[in-house]
């Protein structure tokens, strides 16, 4: 048992200095999450990510949690411990069936020993699949913390220096003639329009969501039906 124990072990590892989610079929399943003996924790997403399934909630899911597996695989904590996988229905039909699970996408927790309990199942309608709220999950259930790191944005950057160069341009072109910046009918024109743009922005419920980050689901108190912000793929 020892043996085969250190050969699975061996096998994530290369798998894991690969990639950091490693996809499985139902063999690999049965094999190196079902049967015993295992010592490690593994993290599942099972999705469905071909094309012809029209899943945007799994695209997006997916890059949470490529972006959590990244940043455990990079941290000084990586250990044979934790790895992540994910079973896409396409590769898996039959470990879906095996779960009975019929919509994706769908977080779950197989533990060192025993089976998965009810809380190692990942609450996405309800918190959502931020990798911040994935790593907070795993850390309770397997005292695992992962210090999530997300790849810098430049489009903030680059469009900036975009319109900048824009404007720069245009006053270079119109350098011999800049009368139009005392315009004051130009000014309050833009000053309109920008003012228009944040009204919009802040009336638009993206800024109380940055804010208040609302729940991927919630409950209405009047009649007990639960609203989903995002809708999961059916199977």
């Amino acid at each position: 048992m020892q043996n085969l124990l250190a050969e699975k072990v061996e096998q994530l590892m290369e798998w894991s200095s690969r990639r950091s989610i490693f996809r499985m079929n139902g063999d690999k399943f049965r094999k190196f999450i079902k049967a015993p003996p295992r010592n490690y924790s593994m993290i599942v997403m099972f999705t469905a990510l071909q094309p012809q399934r029209q899943c945007s909630v799994c695209r997006q899911a997916n890059e949470e949690y490529q972006i959590l597996a990244n940043s455990w695989r990079y941290s000084s904590a990586f250990c044979n411990k934790l790895f992540f996988s994910m079973v896409d229905y396409d590769e898996g039909t039959d470990v879906f069936q095996q779960l009975n699970m019929n919509s994706a996408p769908t977080f779950m927790h197989f533990p060192p020993k025993g089976r998965p309990k009810r809380a190692d199942t990942f609450d996405l309608q309800r918190i959502g699949f931020a990798a911040e709220q994935l790593a907070k999950w795993i850390a309770d259930r397997t005292d695992v913390h992962i210090r999530v790191f997300r790849p810098p944005n430049y489009s903030g950057t680059i469009a900036l220096a975009l319109l900048v160069s824009l404007v720069g341009g245009l006053l270079y072109l119109r350098r011999n003639n800049l009368e139009f910046i005392y315009n004051k009918t130009g000014w309050a024109m833009v000053s309109l329009v920008c003012n228009h743009c944040i009204v919009f922005a802040m009336t638009s419920g993206q800024m109380w969501n940055h804010i208040r980050g609302p729940p991927y689901a919630h409950k209405n108190p009047h009649n007990g039906q639960v609203g989903i912000r995002n809708h999961c793929y059916d199977l």
